[in-house]
């Protein structure tokens, strides 16, 4: 399966957008699994429902954290992993439209309430956060192999 595979299959498994896209590459992180998916968990529904930047890209900011962030506040390394960051989010930008949550839903509210909607199945038909977290992986994947 490719990562872009797994990733959805998490999703579908009930995971938020940013834990499938970092549980994707835990093979790739020395973190544990249940520690990846609480480090993740708040980044669903555009943090925490607030509709801000999607969960599928914090999910690659994460790993991209775990693999190649850095440690010592120098300038350099800082500037090169945020060129990182910068670079698979305007990838997704690309191909998407935007980064940000209640955009890429087209809602009009900024915020809603806490309680996330039950996945059924129309939830899936209307909602494009399945194939958003496929392109993420996508996105994350080629960037690693690009490395």
């Amino acid at each position: 399966m490719t990562r872009r595979e797994i990733a959805m299959d998490y999703f579908e498994e009930g995971y938020n957008c940013s834990q499938a896209v970092a549980l994707a590459f835990s093979d790739m992180v020395k973190i544990p699994k249940e520690q990846l998916l609480r480090l993740s968990s708040s980044f669903g529904g555009g943090m925490g429902r607030l509709r801000e930047v999607c969960g599928a890209v914090t999910g690659m900011f994460i790993i991209l954290g775990l693999l190649y962030g850095f440690e010592n506040e120098t300038g350099e390394e800082k500037a090169k992993h945020y060129k990182r960051v910068q670079d698979v989010a305007s990838r997704f930008e690309k191909i998407t439209g935007d980064i940000v949550c209640r955009n890429l839903l087209g809602l009009d509210t900024e915020r809603e309430e806490p309680t996330p909607t039950p996945r059924t199945k129309e939830f899936y038909k209307k909602r494009p956060c399945k194939e958003l977290v496929g392109v993420a992986a996508e996105i994350l994947e080629e960037y690693i192999s690009e490395q």
